[in-house]
């Protein structure tokens, strides 16, 4: 086996304010981690190219569907879908059908967000019905609008995921190639992320084998090898959270960004949100042959994931929307606004 490269141990909290008292109340500690300022950074990121390209209104051949001030008001109701999608999401998709138990025991978990599960495909529907919303309230064109969020979008993924490989969190299957890593243990003491100790403020690369749930317990799905409960190595892994960064971030984005100021795409709408529409399923896609597979979800063949299950429609639909788009002649600034 090569050698593996050590996983950098980024403290998972941008700014930790130890336990405090205010008037005989005692509060902390409050740590805001890295994986909510992504979520913060990239809407707000977002938000603003947005507005920079409905400030151009040459990139929509003429007139701009909408405003900078809709654009705003439209930051925070993608924002409430990208929470409540998110989370309903991972609640629909991977923790009611697989883990029914454990959400019977508690169901009050679906709205602990803070303690993790946010479900990409989830935050994708949330944002389309905000989207819907919106272009209803304000008589905007939905495909003219789906476009514009699917050029911003790209960049809170890259964001995301960046999140996701300083949490140690969502890394990838054991490898001996040269990008193999040590990722730190990831079931342990101390809530998200799992594998690292707010009491000791250490990560947690061993740990009791009596923690990791029984589901878990094979070389594919630990941290490290387990022979009769003993711990006897660690196993390199794929940072599979840096490829999604790439190709489902910063590559996305900048093959959108070409489209659109290069193409003139943003003239035809549905095509930017098509182009998105398959860019992030054939990134996640690719991108999943390197992920573990989460532990608890069975019942699917070996070569498919619940990631790649969910990215099906991502695919037909895109399909459709990049052949629609193309079919049609791109408007005139005439028509477009008389149309808007």
């Amino acid at each position: 086996m090569s050698m593996a490269l050590s996983f950098p141990e980024f403290y998972p909290a941008i700014v930790s304010i130890p336990q405090f008292s205010i008037g005989g109340l005692t509060l902390g500690p409050i740590n805001i981690l890295w994986y909510a300022m992504a979520y913060v950074l990239g809407l707000v990121l977002g938000w603003r190219y947005a507005v920079a390209l409905v400030k151009r209104p040459r990139l929509f051949g003429g007139t701009s569907p909408t405003s900078s001030e809709v654009i705003d008001d439209y930051l925070f109701w993608a924002t409430l879908g990208v929470i409540l999608g998110g989370r309903l999401g991972y609640m629909f998709f991977y923790q009611i059908p697989y883990q029914f138990d454990d959400f019977a025991a508690d169901p009050m978990m679906i709205l602990r967000v803070w303690d993790g599960g946010m479900a990409f495909h989830g935050g994708l529907i949330g944002v389309g019905l905000a989207t819907w919303h919106v272009c209803r309230t304000h008589k905007i064109p939905l495909l003219r609008m789906t476009d514009i969020a699917a050029a911003a979008t790209p960049i809170g993924l890259l964001l995301g995921r960046c999140a996701n490989f300083i949490n140690a969190e969502l890394y990838g299957r054991p490898t001996d190639s040269a990008f193999g890593m040590i990722f730190p243990q990831g079931y342990g003491s101390g809530g998200p992320p799992q594998a690292f100790d707010w009491d000791t403020k250490e990560w947690q690369y061993i740990c009791d084998p009596d923690l990791i749930p029984a589901a878990a317990r094979t070389v594919e799905n630990c941290s490290v090898r387990l022979t009769d409960g003993s711990i006897i190595s660690e196993l390199p892994r794929h940072p599979s959270q840096l490829y999604e960064a790439g190709l489902e971030g910063l590559l996305l984005f900048i093959v959108i960004a070409i489209a659109i100021w290069a193409f003139g795409a943003l003239k035809r709408p549905g095509l930017v949100t098509g182009i998105f529409l398959l860019g992030y399923a054939m990134g996640r896609s690719i991108a999943e042959r390197f992920r573990l597979p989460d532990a608890f979800v069975d019942g699917l063949p070996d070569w498919m994931t619940m990631g790649t299950l969910l990215s099906v429609p991502m695919i037909a639909l895109g399909v459709f929307l990049v052949w629609r788009a193309l079919k049609s002649a791109p408007p005139s600034p005439t028509s477009t606004a008389a149309a808007e």
